[in-house]
């Protein structure tokens, strides 16, 4: 096993539930196939996106943290905290 397999192997053993499954998530959003084909409902979903920011405008940042509760600097002393995690070597 090489070294950075071994280092992130350590680190995912450090990680709770919830976060493991956003690291298993990313992973496969990560791996999957660049060349995949769009299927029709895909891009009716986009399109019915895109019509609705036509139409409404967007989510402001503010809005979207008031929803879970946050503002803007709770969000950012989160952000911060997070630059505590060790990273992955090369």
């Amino acid at each position: 096993m090489s070294d950075s397999l071994r280092n992130v192997h350590e680190l995912l053993d450090r990680l709770d539930e919830s976060r493991l499954a956003a690291v298993g998530q990313l992973l496969e959003v990560m791996i999957r196939d660049d060349d995949e084909e769009l299927t029709e409902e895909d891009r009716t979903a986009i399109q019915a996106g895109l019509v609705s920011l036509d139409k409404n405008g967007g989510i402001s940042m503010e809005d979207v943290l008031a929803d879970f509760g946050l503002s803007t600097d709770e969000f950012e002393r989160m952000a911060a905290a997070t630059n505590d995690y060790p990273r992955c070597s090369d």
